[in-house]
């Protein structure tokens, strides 16, 4: 028996041994196919399926990039205006909209009149940018990047430092260089980062601290920034000032709640209120945009003014509520860098003993939107309003409201380094 033990413990430690590193394998792969398939999973999760689409180009007056669906009587919040004949991706479609793809993990709306399907080129596998150089003349800088293709952008401002940001979309970078001339008056430098696989981000910062507007369009196989310069004098007897009556024709606006007054009549007035101040001030350059009762589409008065090219551009408007006692001024601005004016302005017609309805950024109303020039939206005060609306028909209130404008706009110039 004792001989029979002594011959097999061996066999049963080599046997446990052998289990025991199998398990220990066992346990290894385990951990090994776990890690794995994480993984997998981490990848997976982080592709983005293209989907099927419909090649289009923009087209029509002044298409816009929209974020989302969502809308108010001012329709949908905009990423900005954008060229025509620009390539998009149509992806899905809505009762008015076009959904587009703008590059991997960004889409945007567009209303579907502004998208055309006929005469494509074949599209390349990929878009690079060239080389980007900038240059000023007389009245602005240009800052020209180069482009294999003309692709979705949207562009914005900061402030503090001020500059403006161009993304473009769909395009990856093989820009080797960036030329800048010594006939730069506005930018001060331009760089750019290639923030995501294909969305590339161009930095152009500005010597002064004030925006005076830039436009956005391509030009040959370029896409073009063109900044304009800030006036040489800041003297509001210097200025091109742009004046917009809202309304008009057979866009009535608001009616007045005890007189029922019309709106398109009374911006007028004081717009011709306005214009006789800056006269009297001295300034030989004022465009309005109408004289007379006549209809005047918004986006026609953002391309006549793109033609006059104004220094900046108030647009006067009454309000309206169904409150019958919200009353008050308010000024209104889409971008950051337009705000310093209409604070101004704002402060100065708080003067008419008016109350305070507000200072409104973000706003998405159409001639707030250009980047073009410096533009202020001015609502009076509350025809839907008793108080408000009898200060509204008054003669004498319709000039204090001129004088008090044009006092905002040099007040806002003296403050302009």
């Amino acid at each position: 028996m004792r001989g029979y033990h002594y011959s097999k413990w061996p066999l049963l430690l080599r046997f446990l041994g052998y289990r025991s590193a199998f398990c220990s394998y066992l346990h290894r792969m385990k951990r090994l196919l776990t890690i794995t398939g994480l993984l997998l999973a981490l990848y997976s999760s982080a592709q983005v399926v293209t989907p099927h689409y419909i090649p289009a180009r923009s087209a029509g007056k002044l298409p816009a990039i929209a974020y989302g669906q969502g809308e108010d009587r001012l329709g949908g919040a905009r990423m900005g205006y954008i060229d025509t004949n620009v390539l998009f991706r149509v992806i899905d479609s809505t009762n008015d909209l076009y959904r587009v793809q703008l590059s991997r993990f960004h889409s945007g709306y567009m209303e579907k009149q502004f998208l055309k399907f006929d005469s494509l080129p074949a599209e390349k596998p990929f878009y690079l940018t060239g080389s980007i150089r900038a240059k000023g003349d007389s009245t602005a800088d240009s800052v020209f990047i180069g482009m294999e293709g003309k692709l979705p952008y949207k562009s914005y401002m900061e402030i503090n430092p001020a500059r403006i940001i161009v993304e473009i979309f769909g395009v990856q970078s093989n820009t080797n260089w960036i030329t800048q001339l010594s006939t730069l008056k506005a930018v001060k430098s331009v760089y750019y980062n290639q923030v995501e696989d294909d969305v590339l981000r161009v930095v152009i910062e500005l010597k002064q601290q004030q925006h005076w507007g830039y436009t956005v369009a391509y030009k040959g196989r370029s896409l073009v920034v063109k900044v304009k310069h800030q006036p040489a004098k800041l003297d509001i007897t210097k200025l091109k000032i742009a004046i917009d009556p809202g309304h008009g024709g057979t866009n009535t606006g608001a009616g007045g709640v005890r007189t029922g007054a019309s709106e398109k009549n009374l911006t007028l007035l004081f717009a011709k209120a306005l214009e006789r101040n800056l006269k009297k001030r001295g300034v030989k350059k004022v465009v309005m945009l109408r004289r007379i009762d006549t209809t005047f589409d918004n986006k026609d008065r953002i391309l006549f003014m793109q033609q006059q090219d104004p220094d900046i551009c108030i647009s006067l408007h009454l309000n309206s509520s169904s409150n019958s006692q919200t009353k008050g001024v308010s000024t209104y601005y889409k971008h950051i860098g337009f705000k310093p004016l209409t604070a101004s302005v704002l402060k100065r017609m708080l003067e008419l003993k008016l109350e305070e309805f507000g200072n409104v950024g973000s706003f998405n109303f159409m001639l707030n939107q250009p980047t073009d020039f410096v533009n202020c939206l001015v609502e009076i005060a509350f025809l839907s309003n008793e108080s408000d609306e009898r200060k509204i028909i008054n003669p004498t209130f319709q000039d204090n409201v001129g004088k008090k404008v044009m006092a905002g706009v040099e007040d806002w110039l003296k403050g302009v380094k």
